[in-house]
């Protein structure tokens, strides 16, 4: 994943009241860490788990999954 799809990502965990793990692969980081999220190597076609805990956990995971299915906004 490059830096601005990780920026999105890490900007809406850290805008909600709950915590958030990020899987990939056989990975899993703080999805509230930019440099860790990076080292995902999440290139196109991973598939991404998000794990939120806390009170706007629910809020937090749709709103990331609708960043994916918009394609995080990137014009190609």
């Amino acid at each position: 994943m490059h830096a601005r799809p990780c920026h999105q990502i890490v900007s809406a965990a850290l805008a909600h009241d709950c915590q958030l793990r990020i899987r990939c692969g056989g990975a899993e980081v703080n999805g509230r860490s930019i440099l860790e999220l990076m080292t995902l190597q999440a290139g196109p076609g991973a598939v991404l788990e998000f794990l939120a805990q806390g009170r706007e956990a629910r809020s937090l995971v749709e709103h990331l999954v609708s960043l994916v299915e918009r394609g995080f906004e990137e014009r190609t």
